[in-house]
């Protein structure tokens, strides 16, 4: 099942993506009688546990319900597929070769910041925070999004958490990043950092800890790796976040970048205006931005 946010009327609306199209799921849920749009994350508190199940009647509705379209997937505009997240959380320096690059040492465990929802921006809008700074950069990354609460969940169990995969770009202000030994202001500015096309359940990536991602600058490859490289797995991370901070549905935890960024090229490359960033994810999208 792939889920996703769209625009309507200017306001937010939860969706499923069928045969490259865009059905409402308050319409496919509550036909004649919607009254209210539940977000994708009020969506997971409800049937986190039951992904299988919504699925199948989704889909049996759209059979059904036709008017429930909204439109082609490439025609409608996008949000983030979470767009009010109580958590953000990121993964810094979990992949060898980014580490390498850093000239750091490999951690012991994991790396931990975070972004707000206010930063978060759909798979095709604009980036529009060169104003801030000269040095942006890109980092492409595997997001999860937690799919039930939980806290104190081993790594053997934590998959069963969480409700599936998107695309991330950590977009970076490394100015801001590097003025302190804390990096919020560098990793947080509003309006940064893409996400989508669509939270894609895990039933449909495959395995996750074996997945291509790759980021191109003007088209021009950047960034090429596989998420086997990640040096704490997403099970991992669950697992040990939830020791000390309980998750919630909804909740989006992005696992790192690979080498190449920007920061570390010979000379620096950094996203000026008009460079169109993409990230692809294997089995789950591709985000494609315009810096401004």
């Amino acid at each position: 099942m792939k889920l996703v946010t769209f625009e309507s009327a200017g306001s937010w609306r939860a969706g499923i993506v069928i045969d490259s199209s865009i059905f409402d799921v308050d319409a496919l849920l509550n036909g004649d009688s919607a009254t209210s749009a539940p977000s994708v994350r009020q969506l997971l508190a409800e049937y986190g546990g039951r992904l299988a199940e919504l699925s199948a009647r989704l889909i049996a509705a759209a059979k059904v319900n036709p008017k429930a379209v909204v439109g082609p997937v490439d025609k409608v505009r996008l949000g983030p597929p979470v767009t009010d997240p109580s958590k953000v959380l990121c993964i810094g320096l979990n992949y060898n070769d980014h580490v390498a690059e850093t000239g750091r040492a490999l951690p012991s465990h994991p790396d931990i910041f975070a972004k707000f929802a206010s930063s978060l921006i759909g798979p095709f809008d604009e980036i529009t925070c060169s104003n801030i700074t000269p040095n942006l950069d890109f980092e492409g990354e595997l997001a999860i999004v937690i799919g039930k609460q939980c806290r104190s969940v081993s790594a053997e169990e934590a998959l069963d958490f969480v409700a599936g995969v998107t695309v991330l770009n950590d977009i970076t202000a490394r100015d801001l990043q590097y003025r302190g030994t804390q990096w919020l202001a560098g990793k947080a500015v509003d309006g940064s950092t893409p996400v989508g096309p669509a939270l894609v359940t895990l039933d449909e990536v495959g395995d996750i800890q074996n997945l291509d991602i790759r980021t191109r600058v003007n088209g021009e490859q950047v960034q090429s790796s596989n998420t086997h490289l990640m040096i704490f797995s997403v099970r991992h991370l669950v697992s040990y976040i939830s020791y000390f901070l309980a998750l919630s549905p909804g909740d989006m935890i992005t696992t790192g970048t690979p080498q190449g960024i920007g920061a570390k090229r010979q000379p620096p490359l950094w996203l000026k205006p008009g460079d169109t960033v993409e990230v692809e994810l294997q089995n789950v999208g591709v985000l494609r931005n315009v810096v401004r």
